[in-house]
Formats: C-alpha cells, sequence, structure tokens
C-alpha cells in the first residue's frame, strides 16, 4: 500500500541497543505464546474454519478481544486466524436484528450464546479498523471477507442508526464528535477515543461520513488534552465530555469508574501510537511525560495502585500490572524524557502474564511490543 511504503516506523528497542535479531525472536515467542501454547495462549480454533480469544478473567468472549485478535492477525501476516476469529465474530456476535441490528454482542459464552443484546463501541472501531487493514493487506474476497465493504457497512451503522427509519442509537455523539461509552449513554470512556483510527476513516469510510471522521480525530485529541491530568498525565476510566471523572452513579454498576484504573491505561498507549502513525499534537502528548515521570518510583518498585486522576493513592494493587507497564512503556514513542529508556527497558525485561488474569495485560503488552518494536503500522 502506498500510505505504508512511504512511512518510517521507529523501532525504539534497538535505538536503546537491543539487537534487532534478539527483538524479532522476542516477537515470535510472544505470538506462540498468545496463540498456540496449550497452557498459556488466549487464541482458540473453533471447529473447521472459526476461533476466539478468551478473556481468562471472566471466562467469556468480547468483541474487545475479537477484535484486538484481529488487528494482531493483519499486523504478524497471520490471514487464516484473522478468517476465523472475524467468522466467528460475525457468527454469534453479530445481531442481524432487533434494536441494535448491525453491532455485535459485547460478550458471548465460549459456546457462542449471546450474554448480552448490546454492543461495546471500542469494539466496533477496532474490527472496522482491522477489517480495512486486512482488505489493503491481503485484498478483498467475497461475503463476509469482502472485508473493505463489511468495515464501511459497520462504521455507517454506527453513526447512521435510528435516522431514516433506522432502529436503535449511534455509537458517536453526531454533535460533539465523541465516541459513546455505549449506544445511548450521556458520558465516553477516553480510552475509546482513537484519533488515529479515525484519520484513516475519514480516508477509506463511506464517502458521506468522511468529514465527520476528520473532525472526530481532531475533538478526540482536544478530549484527550483535557481528560488528562495536568500534574499526573492520569485519565479516569469513564469520563464526561468535557474530560472531567464521571462519578455519577450507573444503573448497572455500584463500582467506581472515575479513577485511573483498567481501561485507563489504554489511554496511554492510544495517544502514543496515534502521535507515531500522524505526529498531531493536540495538548495531549503531555500526559506521556506526565505519566512516566509520576510512575517512575512506582514502576521501579514493581507495585502500582489504584490511583485517583491526581495521584492519590485509592485502592490497592492494580488489577493489570502488566498492563500498565506495558502501555507506559509504549508512552516512549512519543515522549523524550529522563524516563523513557527506563520504561522500556523496564517493559523489555517483564514477562508475558501467566494465569486467570493474562487476558488484558497481555493484550497490552502485545500491542505495546509491536509498537515499540516498528510493527504496530498502517496498512
Amino acid at each position: 500500500m502506498e500510505t505504508e511504503k512511504k512511512r518510517q516506523y521507529k523501532n525504539i528497542f534497538e535505538e536503546i541497543g537491543i539487537d534487532k535479531e534478539k527483538i524479532e525472536s522476542r516477537l515470535e515467542q510472544i505470538r506462540q505464546t498468545f496463540f498456540y501454547d496449550e497452557k498459556e495462549r488466549l487464541y482458540y480454533p473453533a471447529g473447521d474454519d472459526m476461533a476466539y480469544i478468551v478473556d481468562t478473567g471472566n471466562m467469556d468472549v468480547r468483541t474487545e478481544g475479537m477484535s484486538y485478535g484481529m488487528m494482531l492477525c493483519v499486523q504478524l501476516n497471520m490471514k487464516e486466524e484473522f478468517d476465523r476469529l472475524w467468522k466467528w465474530a460475525k457468527t454469534f456476535m453479530w445481531m442481524s436484528e432487533g434494536y441494535n441490528e448491525g453491532y455485535f454482542a459485547w460478550s458471548c459464552a465460549l459456546d457462542g450464546s449471546k450474554n448480552a443484546d448490546g454492543p461495546a463501541p471500542d469494539g466496533e472501531e477496532f474490527f472496522a479498523m482491522a477489517l480495512f487493514f486486512a482488505s489493503h493487506r491481503w485484498g478483498d474476497s467475497e461475503g463476509i471477507f469482502d472485508y473493505s465493504n463489511e468495515a464501511k457497512t459497520l462504521l455507517s451503522a454506527c453513526l447512521h442508526k435510528g435516522q431514516n427509519g433506522r432502529k436503535g442509537s449511534p455509537m458517536w455523539n453526531l454533535e460533539n464528535h465523541q465516541i459513546l461509552f455505549v449506544v445511548g449513554a450521556d458520558f465516553t470512556d477516553p480510552s475509546y477515543h482513537l484519533p488515529h483510527f479515525y484519520e484513516l476513516f475519514a480516508l477509506w469510510a463511506e464517502e458521506e461520513d468522511r468529514t465527520f471522521w476528520k473532525q472526530a480525530a481532531e475533538e478526540s485529541r482536544k478530549y484527550l488534552a483535557k481528560a488528562c491530568h495536568p500534574v499526573t498525565g492520569f485519565c479516569a476510566e469513564y469520563a464526561e465530555f468535557d474530560g472531567s471523572p464521571m462519578s455519577r452513579p450507573l444503573p448497572w454498576s455500584k463500582e467506581r469508574h472515575d479513577w485511573f484504573y483498567s481501561d485507563s491505561y489504554r489511554t496511554v498507549a492510544n495517544i502514543a501510537l496515534d502521535y507515531e502513525w500522524f505526529g498531531i499534537d493536540c495538548g495531549q502528548k503531555d500526559a506521556l511525560d506526565r505519566i512516566q515521570e509520576f510512575l517512575a518510583e512506582d514502576g521501579r518498585k514493581g507495585t502500582y495502585h489504584i490511583y485517583e486522576t491526581d495521584g492519590r493513592i485509592a485502592g490497592g494493587s492494580a488489577l493489570h500490572p502488566v498492563a500498565v507497564t506495558a502501555a507506559t512503556a509504549q508512552a516512549s514513542l512519543a515522549s523524550d524524557n529522563a524516563y523513557t529508556k527506563e520504561w522500556v527497558e523496564r517493559f523489555w525485561n517483564l514477562e508475558l502474564r501467566t494465569g486467570e488474569r493474562r487476558y488484558y495485560d497481555n493484550c497490552l503488552y502485545f500491542f505495546a511490543f509491536l509498537a515499540l518494536s516498528g510493527n504496530y503500522r498502517i496498512w
């Protein structure tokens, strides 16, 4: 693809002196563990032509994990595994009727039965991006493997449901261009904001929607600058449209989501990858320097906490410590401070997580390794 040929991707591991062969060997080790290791894998073939990614902490299949798996596959040129995951998602997760027709049920049991009848927007945006990349890397085929058409159709639903007699609600607030936490919500999740994806949707989505996606990219960068704390760089898991932590009670959960916790870690990685791909700073990039500095001492101790966005300790140990290190190291794609090398070295010396909570940590670990080795690319 022409866009890809013109781009240069930084290999931060090489820049700090790690041998290229060691980097490639480590990447292959990660790939084998994630997809094929009998004890520690997250990828499971199902039948002759399908597969799923398991959330080992909850023992279900989520659109988050399925779309992440597809993105990993297209980055690693694993077409068979990509097609298997996509067919499972379309067979079991896609909703063909009802209010959420055209979206994917966010959670399914391992046998494919739906645990929910609603979608999670981060899954849809990752599905669409992975499908566009698959189209450009491998070419379109027929049916559900007409990747670019599937991506366009999905993104059209994300913006146009509820219009022209169509049932349902869009996944974006059409006035402020912000992605919603769930359809119908009046708040967002900073980690769902992917301006680097929207820049590409503005090139490849349906013609009528391209202006919206270009504006969404700009607004998301501005939003992330507001959502990240000016001292710590931390953002909340869920946030209001003005960037402030969302502390209102939720009808489906009594848990807090206004602190720097699991979802929040992805935001750091997303800001870094966006800057690596497009180099556009609307104030959001400063958060990367702040978070690397603020977490430096806890990183050295190897103990992370649940934090308020202003840095006060709000709870016990972080549930996903590997994810914290991985995402904070990925910030080095766009940071240049006294801590960047330290974070990359810390991540290089960190192993994949094992055990029942390995799913989320190892997804973020894999993405961070791809990004820091120059292998998370636009296709």
